[in-house]
């Protein structure tokens, strides 16, 4: 598992399964012999996206950002549209760190949709449990009443068995809401109307997570954004706001879906200075 310490907080990337999902999709409007220089795609025109929490340590409490495609959730139509071909080890993940679910005091959701959610809860008998009990789980105000009240394009991916059985658990913020010191949580919106980053800041070093704005490092020009976004100028806008904030102070960007980087570092040209490569 590749680790990055930011400060004191140490940042772990857990398994949370691998998807596949339309290139087209995923860049928008961009063509594909601009994208395909950048990210390649297999004979399906899919592009491979990990769905991988971080396991954030900070002053011996335990959170993660994100919480990976889960296991069981998904029908095998589903499965092949979606490209998966490894599902959830995050029990397994935390074992290996002398951890369990049990030991996470909270998660960090940048929105609710499937592929970041599904984790948050576990087939249990005939129905569904938390998958981790003790934590609070924060996402914006907006976020939440929209998953529990999809609109007819949003409710394909805000699902009911995602949500129900950790209702009493959420903690919702409106603009900002520090989580512990050092980790904020910011509403964005853009690739949904709830979407937030997170801004991780310890001993003069910072990381910036920004979700689904930022999927990918082949992202990185702020006009290429998905065609999943609900709000794509809103995207747009925070990339130009948030990128340079991050490169101006030598920020590390951090990432959920990418197959290639954890993480790394960019100047003003695009170049990258420091990275955190993918291993698995």
């Amino acid at each position: 598992m590749e680790q990055l310490q930011v400060g004191n907080i140490k940042l772990t990337w857990l398994d949370g399964g691998v998807t596949h999902l339309d290139g087209g999709a995923m860049f928008g409007v961009v063509p594909k012999p601009l994208w395909s220089k950048k990210y390649i795609s297999n004979e399906r025109n899919q592009i491979e996206l990990r769905t991988d929490p971080i396991l954030m340590e900070v002053n011996n409490r335990y959170f993660l950002l994100e919480s990976g495609i889960g296991n069981n959730k998904l029908t095998d139509k589903q499965k092949r549209n979606f490209g998966v071909t490894s599902e959830s080890n995050i029990h397994s993940s935390l074992e290996k760190l002398g951890l369990t679910v049990h030991d996470i005091d909270g998660v960090l959701m940048t929105h609710l949709h499937f592929d970041h959610a599904c984790g948050l809860t576990e087939s249990v008998g005939d129905g569904y449990a938390s998958t981790f009990p003790n934590a609070k789980i924060y996402v914006s105000k907006v976020e939440w009443d929209e998953m529990r009240n999809p609109n007819i394009r949003s409710k394909s991916t805000y699902w009911e068995i995602n949500w129900r059985a950790i209702e009493k658990q959420v903690i919702t913020f409106d603009e900002e809401l520090e989580v512990i010191e050092g980790v904020r949580l910011i509403h964005t919106g853009g690739h949904s109307d709830g979407h937030s980053i997170v801004i991780i800041e310890s001993k003069g070093e910072l990381a910036v997570h920004l979700g689904d704005i930022l999927p990918t490092h082949a992202h990185q020009n702020v006009l290429w954004v998905m065609a999943y976004d609900d709000y794509p100028m809103q995207s747009i806008a925070e990339k130009q706001k948030w990128i340079p904030y991050a490169i101006q102070r030598n920020a590390w960007f951090t990432f959920y879906h990418d197959a290639y980087y954890r993480a790394l570092k960019w100047t003003n040209n695009g170049e990258v200075t420091r990275k955190v490569e993918v291993t698995v």
